[in-house]
């Protein structure tokens, strides 16, 4: 066999693989294997800023032989969702073709929560003992379950809490840092330069809450209220 001959059935033969490789790709198990790696790196990203150890699992795809071939696939997550509990995440196919479908996943965290350690009353400030931490699937609990006790600590709950139940950053109330009348530190910042006035504080206002400041010279000014009845003003 001549030199040339072989190298046309060497070229011949790659040809051959390169086509059986594309058809794999374009069938119905490639664009399953293709949906599924482009959902694990979309979750494994998405969900690492999330409070304790995650895990995920992930419903039925639809039948990808009914779904065109895609060379640019793009999770996202629908409007209203999130990466916590039973939820959905979209995939949209963005060429040659476009399509979306919706893959149902369900997001496991495991990791600590505060919960009561006794009844607690609406208004009654949160002490220490009033707390304790269990560790469980925080994916099974509301999404603004408190998971650290400092979120809680000097809060009041809204509504009665009963002994065990988990606590909500929502449903507890921050003490004022800055309240109506109340005489203030008004601190105004900008590029290189930190001015204090005194003022009076026009309404209550939380840590990290909006309160306006009547000045001495009677000007009104609005800040964000610290606790030691300070408001920053950023110029």
């Amino acid at each position: 066999m001549s030199m040339t001959t072989l190298a046309r059935l060497q070229s011949a033969g790659c040809l051959r693989l390169c086509a059986l490789l594309a058809a794999l790709v374009a069938s119905p198990l490639g664009a399953q294997t293709s949906l599924s790696a482009a959902l694990d790196s979309f979750l494994r990203v998405q969900t690492q800023g999330l409070p304790g150890k995650v895990s995920y699992g992930v419903g039925q795809l639809e039948q990808p032989a009914q779904l065109a071939a895609c060379t640019a696939l793009e999770p996202f997550l629908p409007q209203g969702s999130r990466l916590w509990g039973n939820t959905t995440v979209g995939i949209r196919c963005l060429a040659p073709t476009t399509w979306t479908i919706y893959v149902p996943v369900q997001v496991r965290i495991h990791g600590s929560y505060v919960v009561a350690a006794q009844q607690l009353v609406p208004g009654q400030p949160i002490g220490a003992a009033d707390v304790m931490v269990k560790n469980g699937d925080l994916g099974a609990l509301p999404a603004n379950v408190v998971t650290d006790t400092a979120q809680a600590l000097g809060k009041t709950p809204r509504n009665g809490v009963a002994a065990g139940q988990p606590l909500r950053n929502d449903l507890l109330i921050a003490p004022w840092a800055v309240q109506q009348g109340q005489n203030v530190r008004l601190l105004t910042t900008g590029a290189g330069f930190t001015v204090s006035n005194e003022g009076k504080a026009l309404n209550n206002a939380s840590e990290g809450q909006i309160a306006q400041v009547r000045t001495a010279s009677g000007q009104v000014v609005s800040g964000v209220a610290r606790q030691g009845g300070v408001v920053e003003v950023s110029q």
